[in-house]
């Protein structure tokens, strides 16, 4: 199977800046089941006041809720950031068979840098990551985002 995570990466991308804009860290995310998109988004953790409210999190519910299943066999999660645990623990729960990622997070990575919650033999589904697409720009957005909320002195965290 032929997969576009370039082109999906980069509505990922849009998302990001979406939440940047919204003053939000630079996170998007999107649920594709072959080339159509089921779900986008990014984090709305400040503006929801909700702790669970990643871009992923959001991505899949509505990928869900499009569905009308909570199991989302056979989809792509594309996401700018390597997921933290709680995303990696949804990814898991909603079956996700892929899952593409750009920036690693070595400070809270659930994927490759800290866990590898999504290659765990011991649990009951396990999920093909391909990491590093669009690296470069994904980790740019979230560098300028932060080295502009350090200028202002002004980071919501």
């Amino acid at each position: 199977m032929s997969y576009n995570d370039e082109k999906f990466m980069d509505i990922a991308i849009e998302e990001a800046l979406l939440a940047s804009a919204k003053g939000e860290v630079p996170i998007g995310a999107v649920v594709t089941l072959g080339d159509t998109i089921l779900a986008r988004s990014h984090n709305s953790a400040i503006s929801m006041n909700d702790p669970s409210a990643h871009a992923e999190i959001l991505a899949i519910r509505q990928a869900a809720t499009t569905v009308g299943n909570y199991r989302l066999i056979g989809t792509t999660l594309y996401v700018t950031l390597e997921p933290c645990i709680m995303c990696a623990g949804s990814i898991i729960q909603a079956r996700i068979q892929r899952v593409v990622f750009g920036a690693d997070d070595p400070k809270g990575g659930g994927v490759v840098s800290l866990y590898g919650i999504l290659d765990d033999k011991r649990l009951n589904h396990s999920v093909e990551v391909k990491s590093g697409v669009k690296k470069d720009a994904c980790a740019e957005i979230l560098s300028r985002f932060f080295r502009e909320k350090r200028i202002v002195g002004n980071v919501k965290s």
